[in-house]
């Protein structure tokens, strides 16, 4: 990934408003809400490619570059960079669209990997495309 990337990376996988709710006295939004809404979002994706249940084994290096603030509208897109038996590696960007703007800036970036689950709660294979 690109450190000063200019435009979203992948598919949109989940845009969500940040609310006051989730964010601290000065009206930054808590980085862990972030980090969950691009876990949720490595979820949908993971399990769709799966087809079937996916748990999140590991995050990559994450710092935060921009905070984000009551009002924006957050972006996560995801690009599945690598496949192995069980397990894939997701490239997970998150956009903060400003509040009533068109402007869009990357708040972090990460690489999370996910393991494909049978129903005993073991890894399972990945099934071909």
């Amino acid at each position: 990934m690109v450190a000063d990337a200019a435009t979203p990376v992948g598919d949109l996988t989940l845009r969500t408003l940040a609310m006051p709710a989730d964010a601290n006295a000065a009206g930054d939004i808590f980085g862990g809400w972030v980090m969950a809404q691009m876990d949720l979002a490595c979820g949908i994706r993971a399990a769709e490619r799966a087809k079937g249940r996916v748990v999140t084994a590991a995050v990559k290096e994450m710092s935060f570059a921009k905070p984000m603030k009551v009002g924006d509208t957050l972006g996560v897109y995801i690009s599945i960079t690598r496949i192995g038996r069980t397990s894939m590696t997701l490239q997970v960007e998150a956009w903060a669209q400003r509040y009533l703007s068109e402007v869009m800036e990357r708040v972090t970036h990460a690489d999370i990997i996910m393991v494909a689950l049978d129903d005993d709660g073991k890894p399972k294979e990945i099934p071909p495309e």
